[in-house]
């Protein structure tokens, strides 16, 4: 192996900021729909139910969640950096397609490709920080990624509400959209260099005697899914917190523009959410190195609940719900990379991939579902209720976390033993909140 690799954050400074400037990217691309596609599902399309406009979001969610669940397995085999091109390379014809769409059946295709997108590049974005920077400043790191990412939400959304206002949003979505898929495409491919050397300097650092094989994905979906409490808890929790995300992104627009709202407030509320959830979590995920993920999980969870609860509540009223945005989006900022950095914690550097993988699978199914519900509720019980019951949901989640999730302390960085050895998919680090689940 090469002399020049190392672990850790500094030594990895160049490509890491690198690595962060394209997850921003990555969230731009979602960040462009969530103040626009709603309202141009019902003004340029004549869409009059609310499940009908969010199948949009439902096609996004599943196609992204079984891309999440092929990249974790393909990762080890294909490399990482190839699977981010490619799944750029996916991004290129979305705003073709929107732009050129005679119906609503176009804009969910353009959706799918950008699902296929999202899937592919945010999750080598996601695996290649932690193949740099080790196992010391991995909550930190994924604090940072998801900071990037959702940044990137934060202001394509704000900025295509103001300027949806004045030029039109289906024009806004379009241009920024083509520009910002081929400015991250060019960075991807001349720029980013794999990690697979990290990966294996980790992997026999911290876990000499394992075979270095990644686990199939039969048996990392069984532990991600369902054999290990540790994993379990954080694989529902991913999925309900993408649930409501997925009622913030297609049915929060609708509910504000009903009470009266304009596309340039809709534009705000939607840029304050992952705004405060972006700047917090530089903070939540170093939060969660020094303390522990079950805490911060548990308490973000609760706080989404009560944020929704609070829209659910607020007729409408602007100033109202750009207080539960921001504090929606404080409470997932607590939860989202610190349920990353619990899986990464309980898994072997070889592992990692296909473990993250099915988490993000289940994560983002939280899309499909949450649009499903929340567009059939809102036809059966207004937005108000739709929202209400989403409500109920996370809370029902963090509650689960608190009962299921094994109690630990700081996570402890000795080496494991290796998923292949313990048969069940999974590595126990001594000390993490899987360290008393693991089971041959």
């Amino acid at each position: 192996m090469s002399p020049s690799v190392r672990l850790g954050l500094r030594a990895n400074a160049a490509q890491f900021a690198l690595l962060v400037a394209v997850n921003a990217f990555v969230g731009a691309m979602v960040g462009l729909e969530r103040s626009t596609l709603p309202l141009i599902g019902r003004e340029d399309f004549d869409l009059a139910s609310s499940t009908a406009v969010l199948s949009f979001i439902v096609a996004f969610g599943l196609v992204k969640a079984l891309t999440n669940l092929g990249a974790g397995a393909l990762a080890e085999r294909v490399g990482r950096r190839r699977l981010l091109i490619a799944g750029w390379a996916a991004a290129l014809p979305v705003p073709l397609l929107i732009a050129l769409a005679p119906n609503w059946g176009w804009v969910v295709v353009a959706n799918v490709l950008l699902g296929v997108n999202q899937g592919l590049a945010w999750s080598m974005t996601v695996v290649m920080k932690i193949d740099l920077v080790g196992p010391r400043r991995r909550g930190f790191a994924l604090g940072l990624n998801e900071a990037a990412g959702y940044g990137g939400v934060a202001l394509a959304a704000g900025l295509s509400g103001l300027l949806a206002a004045e030029l039109g949003a289906r024009d806004v979505l379009v241009v920024a959209g083509a520009v910002v898929a081929v400015v991250a495409f060019l960075l991807s491919v001349l720029f980013v260099r794999d990690t697979g050397a990290h990966v294996a300097l980790e992997q026999g650092l911290h876990h000499p005697r394992a075979d270095g094989a990644a686990p199939p994905l039969r048996r990392a979906f069984a532990a991600a899914t369902y054999r290990v409490a540790a994993l379990r808890s954080c694989s529902q929790a991913g999925l309900v917190n993408n649930l409501n995300d997925g009622l913030a992104w297609g049915l929060v627009p609708l509910f504000l523009a009903a009470h009266g709202a304009g596309i340039a407030q809709v534009g705000l509320v939607a840029a304050v959410y992952p705004g405060v959830w972006s700047v917090a979590q530089v903070a939540t995920g170093a939060w969660s190195d020094a303390i522990g993920r079950k805490p911060l999980i548990v308490a973000g969870m609760l706080i989404q609940a009560a944020a929704l609860m609070v829209l659910a509540l607020s007729e409408g009223a602007i100033a109202v719900a750009l207080a539960a945005a921001a504090l929606l989006g404080l409470g997932t900022a607590l939860v989202y990379p610190t349920l990353i950095a619990a899986m990464s914690d309980a898994v072997s550097p070889v592992s990692r991939a296909p473990i993250v993988g099915v988490y993000r699978f289940w994560r983002d199914m939280g899309y499909a579902l949450g649009a499903l519900i929340a567009g059939l509720a809102a036809d059966a019980l207004g937005f108000g209720g739709a929202i209400a019951l989403v409500a109920g949901l996370t809370a029902g989640s963090g509650v689960w976390v608190l009962l299921d999730m094994p109690s630990a302390g700081v996570p402890d960085r000795r080496p494991a033993a290796d998923l292949a050895q313990t048969g069940a998919g999974i590595a126990s680090t001594a000390g993490s909140p899987a360290s008393d689940a693991i089971q041959p």
